[in-house]
C-alpha cells in the first residue's frame, strides 16, 4: 500500500463531512489545503494569505477554538465557522477551520413537527432546545415539537447573539432566562421563563459565564 499525501488523506477526512462544510487548513501564515462544500465557497486558494477578522485568524491571535458568525465583509459571504489551532512540541503550527453557510439569512423562524403537522415558530419565542432519545425537542411557551436537525446544526443557524450552546443537550434563548443558580462544581441551573430548568455543564460553565458577563 502507497503513503497518503497529506492532501489526499485530507481528502478523505473532508469527505467525512457534510456537503455544507467547507475545510481550510493552514500554517501560522497562509492556507495550505481548501476544500469548499456544494453550499459555501470562499474561494481561499492554497497559499492565500490568512485574512485579519476571519474566524482562523480569531483563532491564531485566542490561541484557542473559536467558533462564530463571520459578517459578508471579509470574504464577500457571511459564514459561521469553527477553528481550531494546533502546536507541536509546543509550539503553534497551524489551523484547522470548518466553514458552514449561514443559514440565518431570510430566516427567523423554527419550524416543529407536532401531532398535527407542522408549525414555525419565531426565533423570539424559542425558550430552549433539547436533545433526548436522539430526537431535537424545540420548547416554547405555547407549544413543543422536534425538529430534523441536530444541535450542532442549530449552533449555526440560530443567531448567536441570542441562542448559546450551554451544555451537550441543551442551547437556550437567553432572553428567557429567568434566574440563574448556582450548582456543584461550578456549574449553574438556569430557570426558563417557562419555569423549566436546564443545567450548564462544566466544560461549557466558562464560556456562558464570559458571554453573559458574570
Amino acid at each position: 500500500m502507497q503513503k497518503l499525501t497529506i492532501v489526499s488523506l485530507l481528502d478523505v477526512i473532508g469527505e467525512l463531512f457534510s456537503d455544507e462544510i467547507s475545510i481550510a487548513v493552514s500554517n501560522t501564515n497562509e492556507y495550505i489545503y481548501y476544500r469548499p462544500s456544494k453550499r459555501i465557497d470562499l474561494k481561499i486558494e492554497p497559499g492565500d494569505f490568512i485574512k485579519e477578522g476571519t474566524i482562523t485568524y480569531k483563532a491564531f491571535t485566542s490561541k484557542q477554538k473559536v467558533s462564530e458568525f463571520i459578517s459578508r465583509d471579509v470574504f464577500g459571504v457571511p459564514y459561521h465557522g469553527m477553528a481550531v489551532p494546533f502546536e507541536y512540541n509546543g509550539k503553534l503550527e497551524g489551523c484547522v477551520t470548518a466553514i458552514y453557510p449561514a443559514l440565518t439569512e431570510g430566516k427567523s423562524v423554527v419550524t416543529i413537527k407536532t401531532h398535527d403537522g407542522w408549525k414555525p415558530i419565531p426565533f423570539e419565542k424559542v425558550i430552549y432546545l433539547e436533545v433526548k432519545n436522539r430526537k431535537t425537542y424545540i420548547f416554547s411557551n405555547e407549544i413543543t415539537g422536534t425538529n430534523k436537525n441536530t444541535l450542532q446544526e442549530f449552533e449555526y443557524s440560530l443567531p448567536r447573539e441570542t441562542f448559546i450552546r450551554c451544555h451537550r443537550s441543551y442551547i437556550v434563548n437567553v432572553h428567557h432566562i429567568r434566574e440563574i443558580f448556582p450548582d456543584s462544581h461550578s456549574t449553574f441551573v438556569l430557570e426558563m421563563s417557562n419555569g423549566d430548568r436546564v443545567p450548564v455543564s462544566q466544560s461549557y460553565s466558562s464560556y456562558f459565564r464570559k458571554l453573559l458577563g458574570f
